[in-house]
């Protein structure tokens, strides 16, 4: 697991595939707005049936997570400032989640599918998100 950081801040977290650990494991903690919790279970493993109480909750940004279900990408890591932090390549089964800063993606190959979980509700393009060129 890779955190890319700029100014003393978390820009990003990137996880390959490689990278689980038996159990459950969040990479995120308390501090981010969103929380990701991997799992990694063998057959027979149980958890038991559950529902999320409401609670109230200020979020005051969108982070957002892309898993790569197949294929290859190439992910730009951008500070707040807009300035090119990184260029990482994710390939199937690695995931990255988005903290700060801005982000773009090249697909690298056909056929290439990527599942995007931010938290919301999404407003628009022109109230949610800030062109960096």
């Amino acid at each position: 697991m890779d955190i890319i950081t700029s100014n003393n801040q978390e820009i990003a977290l990137i996880y390959r595939k490689n990278d689980w650990k038996p159990g459950l494991h969040f990479p995120t903690n308390e501090k981010h707005f969103i929380q990701v919790g991997c799992w990694h279970y063998n057959e027979g493993k149980i958890l038991p049936p559950h529902k999320h109480k409401f609670h109230k909750r200020s979020v005051t940004k969108t982070q957002e997570l892309i898993y790569i279900a197949d294929g290859k990408i190439r992910l730009s890591l951008y500070s707040n400032r807009g300035k090119e932090l990184k260029e990482v390549i994710l390939e199937k089964g690695d995931f990255a989640v988005m903290f700060n800063g801005g982000h773009g993606y090249k697909i690298m190959e056909n056929n290439t599918r990527v599942l995007e979980v931010k938290n919301g509700p999404f407003i628009s393009v022109e109230e949610d998100k800030e062109p960096l060129s």
